[in-house]
């Protein structure tokens, strides 16, 4: 339900100037340093759009193209992810895809899951592709 209402706020926000209202997970045990190292690895521009600001700062989340593309580190597992389920991998990273809502994507790694919301006219795949890079380094398994 917290995502679905973090999608509502970026699409709404989408398009607008300033800062993106982004509420930012609270991540626990590895996932904090794995956060901590991801943020200064992740790309200024994404897919032609340009990164941009949240509030309340976080350094868990992520925005480009005034909040179309948001990226937030140390989500909880997707209630909606089972056991059984088959991640899409892209450069090594294993993608959840959220059956009812289009737009989500959960990296899933051995030390964080890392929610990407993907709107407006970006292809989804392109956006995970380019982000499956940094965050396939804040995992503890080589790749």
């Amino acid at each position: 339900m917290r995502a679905a209402a973090v999608l509502l706020v970026l699409l709404a926000l989408a398009g607008c100037g300033g800062t993106v209202r982004v509420d930012p997970p609270s991540p626990q045990g590895e996932a904090v340093a794995a956060c901590g190292k991801l943020a200064p690895l992740l790309p200024r521009t994404l897919d032609g759009e340009e990164r941009g600001t949240s509030t309340p700062e976080s350094p868990y989340v992520a925005v480009w193209g005034g909040g179309i593309i948001a990226l937030r580190c140390g989500v909880p597992r997707p209630a909606r992810m089972a056991p059984t389920d088959q991640l899409r991998e892209i450069s090594g990273v294993g993608w959840f895809a959220d059956p009812e809502k289009p737009t989500l994507f959960t990296a899933v790694t051995d030390t964080a899951y890392v929610e990407v919301t993907v709107g407006g006219e970006h292809v989804a795949a392109e956006v995970l592709a380019d982000l499956s890079s940094p965050i396939a380094q804040i995992s503890t398994q080589p790749r």
